[in-house]
């Protein structure tokens, strides 16, 4: 994105290697931590051109040093689809297969963009079955996109520069969508249809059940923020707004009937607006009235500092009133959740809002929601704490409504995922007894590891194992000590590294086809814990 990326590796390795293979000849070169080891030398000669990087991360600025296979399979299927054609091969020398051979991949995508809109939205009902494309150059910036409409509730807009993945979105997506709102009202004013409905439609409204990948080639990108993935140049915006107008209205006008479906879908989705307008004002309105506001099954920490303060959501009363004895009151807050929230996956927004548990989580955290731009964004100045805690068991139940809690934070208050607010709980799955001698282990390999260390003390009794598949199995003592007190417990931040990959990951746990549901479970089944 900057022209600096060998260049950050190099700095951030303990040692990082250069072979190029050009005009005949190898030539080489080896640094240390950004310093070179010797001047660029030859190493032979060639009948091939490219350049192989060699290089190993520096654990003095690195805590974790292993590489995961998902998170880099996962950019360059990306990559593929951002450059159709192109064969990405993708080997990993530290993990075999059933048959012995390395485990590894191959992207390629002849259809590029198309074929990544229809990635994103293979676990979903179509609402129309062609994908609008578009590849064009408007004042000498290549702009390529795709869009394409489904049954969902949500949109999923994904955008580059430079094959970079601008997660802030910037000038280009608001040329997007400024061209989608307004080409798709006048034809939809046109046909009479919004007369019929006698509903007022937002630009909102045009984008429920969108997914849409939009790149753009920028010769000098310029990025707002200190995080540098927001486009900031103007001319993208007018560059995308008019491709992306003259292709959707050509569109509209040779697919009458597809068009017809979308504006009727813009209606439904500007009457569900309405509904969960009304929705989200009632659990606003009731928190005003009643004083406080907060849920009764709430039990508040004395702390009103948001930076210190927890808040866990657990799994039922009786982990709930465990955790209610075990906490530190100071700054640690209990929300017990009945039973399984709302798959938000497959409901309306209005349904939502109208679910108690979920009424009980946005009351609690003091959130609101609406602004003058965007009357569903996440407002977040009241939030009351900046650590948000799901502690669930650890068992199918227990994962289940940890996704359900993950779902929907991820589709309606991805703003907290992005801060780094919200976190999962790690209590321990086995106790280990030997007399006086008590040990806590997180996983399997950790309980066989202690077993033997607890074995080869020169004692005759067997070792005692309690599974823990409940919390509330646990006293609030060993609740506390295990897992909330902050000196010893473990807790994993939830991240979204990359936003269209976690789209379609929801999609496919959380929505209505089986089968890629299925085929997923099948072929992690061996990373789960199953008790038999």
């Amino acid at each position: 994105m900057h022209g600096v990326g060998v260049s950050c590796v190099n700095a951030l390795s303990i040692m990082l290697k250069a072979t190029v293979h050009r005009s005949g000849k190898i030539y080489e070169q080896e640094y240390s931590r950004g310093k070179p080891q010797y001047s660029v030398r030859e190493a032979g000669t060639t009948d091939i051109t490219g350049t192989k990087i060699h290089f190993k991360p520096d654990d003095q600025i690195f805590i974790t040093l292993e590489y995961k296979y998902e998170t880099v399979a996962s950019r360059l299927r990306e990559l593929s689809f951002l450059n159709a054609g192109i064969t990405i091969n993708l080997e990993d020398e530290r993990e075999q297969e059933d048959d012995g051979s390395n485990r590894s991949d191959s992207f390629l995508s002849e259809g590029g963009l198309r074929e990544f809109v229809n990635y994103l939205d293979s676990n979903r009902e179509k609402l129309i079955h062609e994908c609008i494309y578009i590849n064009t150059e408007k004042g000498g910036m290549p702009v390529e996109a795709a869009l394409s409409y489904n049954r969902s509730y949500t949109e999923n807009m994904v955008s580059y520069v430079n094959n970079i993945n601008t997660i802030e979105g910037g000038t280009h997506v608001a040329g997007f969508r400024r061209a989608l709102t307004r080409t798709l009202k006048s034809y939809a004013d046109k046909s009479g249809l919004l007369d019929k409905a006698k509903v007022e439609v937002s630009g909102d409204d045009f984008r429920e059940g969108l997914t849409a990948v939009i790149s753009v080639k920028v010769q000098e990108p310029q990025f707002e923020g200190q995080t540098k993935t927001k486009l900031g140049n103007n001319e993208a915006m007018g560059a995308v707004d008019t491709a992306v107008g003259e292709a959707l209205n050509e569109y509209l006008e040779e697919n009458p009937k597809e068009a017809k479906t979308i504006v009727q879908k813009v209606i439904l989705a500007a009457q569900a607006r309405h509904a969960a307008r009304k929705a989200r004002e009632m659990v606003q309105r009731k928190n005003v009235l009643s004083g406080t506001g907060l849920p009764g099954k709430l039990a508040d920490c004395s702390d009103n500092d948001p930076a210190v303060c927890e808040l866990y959501l657990v799994e039922g009363d009786s982990a709930g009133g465990s955790a209610k004895q075990g906490r530190n009151r100071a700054f640690q807050a209990i929300l017990p959740l009945r039973g399984k929230i709302l798959n938000v996956e497959k409901a309306q927004e209005h349904r939502i809002y109208e679910n108690e548990e979920i009424k009980n989580m946005i009351t609690a955290l003091g959130v609101t929601f609406g602004t003058e731009e965007d009357e569903k964004e996440l407002n977040t100045v009241k939030l009351r704490y900046h650590k948000i805690i799901i502690m669930t068991d650890a068992d199918v139940d227990g994962s289940h409504i940890r996704t359900l809690i993950l779902t929907f934070f991820f589709r309606y208050m991805k703003k907290l995922i992005e801060h780094g607010y919200l976190y999962i709980a790690l209590p321990p799955l086995y106790l280990l007894k030997r007399g006086k001698n008590e040990r806590y282990c997180w996983d399997e390999a950790e309980r066989e590891r202690i077993t033997v260390e607890l074995a080869l003390d020169g004692r005759e009794d067997s070792v005692s194992v309690q599974r823990y598949k409940g919390l509330g199995e646990m006293n609030p003592e060993q609740l506390w000590s295990t897992t909330m007190d902050p000196e010893r417990r473990s807790l994993k931040l939830v991240t979204i590294e990359s936003a269209a990959e976690a789209d379609h990951l929801f999609s496919m746990l959380m929505g209505d086809e089986v089968a890629p549901r299925r085929e997923f479970i099948e072929s992690n089944a061996k990373y789960a814990n199953i008790d038999i």
